[in-house]
């Protein structure tokens, strides 16, 4: 088995996961930008989980700014999350991430957003996989 075939057969697992274990909708594995067509480095995929996953701190702050009601709830709106497969086995360099991050397509927004976090999917070798997330770059703490 090739290293491509081997990276595609852990996406696909991971892609049955968050299917089938996580309900997750509308997934698709990626091995091309959908953006330009050029390789990723690495098979990654897309998909909706069945309620919003993370908020980030400075979204979570102007949300609160913005509510008229304090008693109201925050919406879970799901969004579409990047998720990257990997092996526990596998080493990881900091360089190895940057290029992950750099191969996503920005988001159209002025000036074009880069995506902040990836879903990190580890998989055992029992076929366990386990969830984290990985941010691009320093975030700050979230606010309890």
């Amino acid at each position: 088995m090739t290293e491509k075939d081997y990276l595609e057969h852990l996406a696909t697992s991971v892609l049955d996961n968050l299917r089938h274990q996580h309900d997750w909708t509308e997934l698709q594995l990626l091995t091309h930008s959908p953006v330009d067509n050029s390789p990723l480095p690495r098979p990654l995929i897309t998909g909706l989980p069945p309620r919003q996953l993370y908020l980030h701190p400075d979204d979570q702050i102007e949300m609160l700014k913005s509510r008229r009601n304090p008693e109201d709830r925050i919406p879970e709106t799901p969004v579409v999350e990047w998720v990257l497969p990997t092996h526990v086995s596998e080493k990881w360099s900091l360089r190895s991430f940057a290029s992950v991050f750099d191969s996503i397509p920005t988001q159209a927004s002025t000036p074009p957003d880069r995506a902040k976090r990836v879903l990190l999917a580890t998989v055992h070798d029992d076929s366990t996989v386990v969830y984290y997330f990985m941010h691009d770059g320093i975030v700050k703490p979230r606010q309890n």
